[in-house]
């Protein structure tokens, strides 16, 4: 067991507090000193140059699936020489009509080097186990779907 926690600050700027004009920008602190500039999306009146919510969430199942996927490659005695991804969050309502994250794609380009690189069926299988073992995706509701790419 164990606990992962973060500070959240926000404070209301100069403007009205009114819903489509009051500023989202927040800092979320991490225990290890790092610091995040977060918005809302721009569709709900936030700033594209910060992160927001769903973005994070896309990033937390990504770099959870990368590193569970490391391990499992590590100790299948597999070298990766490098990791790609581009992930994909959808956002729309759901069967109740409220507005949720239904799916991820997951995207991963793995390139491996030396003596042992997996074919396309064990590339698969060390995704799908990456994916099951993933503890992210495992505390979702979302789908989550890797769609494995070979180089």
């Amino acid at each position: 067991m164990s606990e992962h926690k973060i500070s959240l600050s926000w404070k209301k700027g100069p403007e009205d507090f009114k819903y489509d004009s009051y500023d989202r920008t927040h800092t979320v602190r991490y225990a290890g000193g790092q610091t995040l500039s977060g918005s809302s999306t721009v569709e709900t009146f936030g700033k594209a140059e910060f992160a927001n919510p769903e973005e994070l969430l896309t990033s937390s199942v990504c770099s959870c699936h990368f590193l569970t996927f490391l391990a499992i490659a590590a100790k299948s005695r597999y070298v990766v020489s490098s990791y790609e991804d581009n992930a994909v969050a959808i956002l729309e309502k759901n069967r109740e009509g409220k507005t949720v994250v239904t799916k991820i794609d997951l995207y991963p380009i793995v390139r491996f080097e030396g003596e042992k690189i997996p074919d396309r069926e064990t590339l698969e299988g060390l995704h799908e186990k990456a994916h099951k073992n993933c503890f992210i995706s495992n505390s979702i509701k979302s789908e989550v779907t890797i769609h494995t790419q070979s180089v």
